[in-house]
């Protein structure tokens, strides 16, 4: 089982590595919300799971009742319509199980300190699929306020909201909307439905539209880190930089893990707001991350390093963009920001 799942993540790794060279900047930056957190208290499908022809997965996320992600271990058992199936251990409050049938599942989780939790998914199609589970501490010193617990989408709902994340993955924009149009009418107000049509606004570039439909999210699960990271997003593209802040903030308090197009956004709304050393430090740290793989981290770096002064050493990011990824669509830029830096005395012509 262990050796079958890491093959199967380092194939999505890899189909995700793909799809982050060919990708456009922005395009990077809208899809972050794919890789974020799910929502909280029940089960959905994960937007960018690669397909693993045929496969099934579930994705275990624990958290405790602040809706942080549990960073004690936690031992997650598996069951099959109440036949055990599977046991693994958390690593930062995230575990995952590939499926050898569909079918229905619960996920029991028990951690030192804290009181058993459990959670359940049907599973109708061989997909990626995320489960929360929330756990509360064993001494409360008090009555324990029940986590506010969303609805499972009716079948019909959930097989088209489904088709219609598959499609978003594979760009048939044409064909998500129609699916989510079937999921908007059987389920017009849940949250996952929701989400699904923000992701697919964002898009279609479709800024506004993207953020009243995660603005519902965030206001049905405040802690949904990848909603909060979405709508971030959707307004830093509207160039609605200080909006943008708070989501993108409190999307990375939830969720230290978030993906790097996540606190892109939140370093390019810093700057924009004139937060230049804040700008350099979220970007630095996600930099560091992905040694050299996504040179818009790099050109925020260099124009933040550049605002604060330190010219040379922005020269020193740019030269080693150019170095890595010199045919890329980044390069052009970071050429034109060297020679600026040049022109204007800050740095020695090479």
């Amino acid at each position: 089982m262990d050796r079958l799942a890491v093959s199967m993540r380092q194939k999505q790794q890899t189909t995700r590595e793909k799809f982050l060279h060919s990708a456009t900047p922005r395009v990077l930056a809208l899809l972050a919300c794919g890789l974020a957190a799910p929502l909280s208290g029940y089960g959905q499908v994960n937007p960018m799971a690669g397909n693993r022809g045929l496969q099934a997965e579930i994705e275990v996320t624990v958290r405790d009742s602040t809706g942080q992600l549990l960073a004690e271990p936690a031992v997650v058992e598996l069951l099959m319509n109440g036949t055990p199936c599977g046991q693994q251990t958390t690593s930062n409050g995230r575990t995952s199980f590939i499926l050898g049938a569909l079918g229905k599942y619960t996920a029991v989780v028990r951690a030192a300190g804290y009181k058993a939790g459990q959670n359940e998914i049907s599973v109708s199609e061989p997909v990626s699929s995320l489960l929360d589970v929330v756990l509360q501490p064993e001494d409360s010193g008090g009555a324990v306020v029940p986590v506010q617990k969303m609805p499972l989408l009716a079948p019909k709902a959930k097989a088209a909201l489904d088709r219609a994340i598959l499609a978003l993955r594979e760009d048939r924009l044409a064909d998500a909307e129609k699916e989510l149009a079937q999921a908007v009418k059987l389920a017009p107000n849940d949250p996952q439905v929701l989400y699904g049509r923000g992701l697919l606004e964002l898009k279609k570039h479709e800024w506004t539209r993207a953020e009243n439909a995660l603005e519902k999210v965030t206001q049905m699960q405040p802690n949904s880190a990848r909603a909060l990271a979405a709508l971030g997003m959707a307004r830093c593209n509207q160039k609605k930089y200080a909006e943008a802040i708070v989501p993108l903030e409190k999307a990375v308090q939830l969720d230290p893990a978030s993906g790097w197009q996540t606190r892109w956004s939140l370093g390019e709304s810093y700057y924009h707001q004139g937060r230049y050393d804040d700008a350099l430090s979220v970007a630095r740290k996600a930099e560091s991350k992905m040694d050299g793989s996504a040179p818009q981290l790099d050109l925020l770096v260099a124009r933040a390093l550049t605002a604060v002064g330190q010219f040379e050493e922005s020269a020193k990011v740019l030269r080693e963009l150019l170095s890595r990824h010199g045919e890329g669509p980044e390069a052009e830029t970071a050429r034109r920001f060297l020679e600026r830096l040049a022109e204007d005395g800050k740095i020695a012509r090479h």
